[in-house]
């Protein structure tokens, strides 16, 4: 290792050694505060080494990570996504009674877990970030002990993880026995000269099953809201977006490099998926009155519209699924935003008649949660429009028209259920309304900057093509 891979390495050091200086100083003294900005100096830390690494790359650093300009841009998004956690974090502490700090020091391993993803090229890296992401949220999601629903979601995932993990570790095992090697690169070699044997197909199988796990698609979505409803919001936030964010930058990698797509049954068994989670999770979530639950299950309706944009596999495919998905963050952060800052110190504000006239008591608020959820929807003027546009273009490319078709018609039904909650927010406030808390200026601050930055990007996303125009070339095998 030289000066060279140390720089190309600098955005996960500086975020692994920022969770070690956290831990010491929880160790030192407590002091919520402390932890929170050491957490937010080393995330920035860390951001801004993405400029310095930039220059350097691409650059394979062992054989297990490669730093290029395609994991920097999602390093990017996941520590920007993670630093607007730890805001709404000291926000939600602050009423906590019990100990605080180290969400933080969870926040921040999780993050490394999401950069070791997002540039890794071997299976052996791959299961590494998965357990370093995995392990972190348990916790998170069981954080606030003092409630049941809380340890419910913590043990959930905690079984839903080991599920994706064994399902991951097993379709290693029998790649391996077939091609004799765990990075990428090689399974494209057997895979386009068709010399590999059926243990080939099956692991790749199994690994399907495993990222589905992960990202919540359908038939493996059965507690992802249940976590979501009994996780804190923020944590929810940080599951839905930079967790998931990492989990689809992985996928692109894998399924581009080892060119699994070849196979016409694993082709197949994503369309299945698509469709499914496209159904599934709009139709479900017509049925809930939870804004969690409506927030979660319309999650496993989006990751199936960019599993549509994913099996495209062009170079237009790719592009879509990363504008895709950062709308997708942007727009998630801000409604879970929302959330986290009506919630109070004994549960959080998810049910539909918490919002109930939220505009004619906090008109900026129900503002900022009205645009995130007219993103979601897909209306013009805002991020998740052009997302959902680019996704339909990348699908027509290729001639994919039952799936377009599908994510028409589904989307449509998804208006139903976040214009119900948009309606109850504009209608007339209860007689008797609880009286809703003080909105911290830092707080206020993240949701006007989100809820700007879905329509900036909406209405002129020159930059943001720019960005991910560099990042797709890395992308290609």
């Amino acid at each position: 290792m030289n000066s060279v891979g140390i720089l190309t390495l600098l955005p996960l050091l500086l975020v692994a050694g920022s969770s070690v200086v956290v831990m010491l100083a929880i160790a030192f003294k407590r002091n919520h505060a402390l932890a929170a900005g050491l957490t937010l100096f080393g995330l920035a830390a860390a951001l801004i080494s993405i400029r310095a690494a930039a220059p350097l790359v691409p650059r394979q650093e062992t054989s297990l990570l490669l730093v290029d300009r395609y994991a920097l841009f999602y390093m990017g998004l996941i520590i920007t996504s993670a630093a607007t956690v730890a805001v709404l974090s000291y926000q939600y502490l602050q009423s906590y009674e019990g100990h605080r700090e180290e969400l933080y020091l969870l926040l921040l391993i999780a993050t490394l877990g999401c950069e070791v993803l997002v540039a890794s090229t071997h299976f052996v890296s791959f299961v590494l970030g998965l357990e370093i992401l995995s392990v972190s949220l348990y916790a998170m999601a069981a954080y606030l002990k003092e409630r049941k629903v809380a340890l419910e979601a913590g043990i959930k995932y905690l079984i839903l993880a080991s599920a994706s993990a064994a399902f991951l570790l097993f379709g290693a095992a029998l790649i391996y026995a077939d091609v004799g090697a765990m990075d990428f690169s090689r399974v494209r070699e057997i895979s386009l000269s068709g010399s590999g044997s059926p243990l080939l197909p099956v692991g790749i199988a199994l690994t399907i099953t495993g990222i589905g796990f992960k990202l919540g698609l359908v038939p493996f979505h059965l507690w992802t809201p249940d976590v979501y409803q009994g996780a804190p919001a923020p944590v929810a936030a940080f599951v839905a977006t930079t967790s998931k964010s990492a989990m689809v930058a992985l996928l692109l990698r894998y399924f581009y490099l080892s060119s699994a797509l070849q196979y016409r049954a694993v082709f197949f068994v994503f369309s299945i998926i698509a469709i499914a989670s496209m159904c599934a999770g709009n139709l479900l979530a017509l049925q809930q009155a939870n804004v969690k639950r409506v927030l979660a299950y319309s999650s496993i309706a989006h990751f199936g519209y960019i599993v549509v944009a994913f099996l495209a596999g062009t170079t237009m495919a790719i592009g879509a699924v990363n504008l895709y998905l950062v709308a997708y963050t942007v727009t998630l952060l801000a409604a879970f935003g929302v959330v986290t800052v009506l919630s109070g110190p004994g549960s959080d504000a998810e049910d539909l008649e918490d919002y109930r006239g939220l505009f004619w008591r906090r008109p900026v608020i129900a503002s900022a949660f009205t645009v995130a959820l007219l993103s979601l929807a897909g209306i013009p003027a805002t991020m998740g429009f052009l997302g959902k546009f680019y996704v339909l273009a990348a699908g027509a490319a290729a001639a994919a028209w039952p799936l377009i078709i599908i994510l028409v018609v589904t989307s449509v039904v998804g208006l139903f259920y976040y214009l119900r909650i948009v309606v109850t927010m504009y209608s007339a406030p209860p007689e008797q309304a609880a009286p809703l808390q003080m909105v911290p200026r830092t707080a206020a601050f993240i949701l006007v900057v989100l809820t700007i930055l879905i329509i900036w990007f909406g209405v002129y996303p020159t930059p943001l093509f720019n960005l991910i125009q560099t990042t797709m070339a890395s992308l290609e095998p």
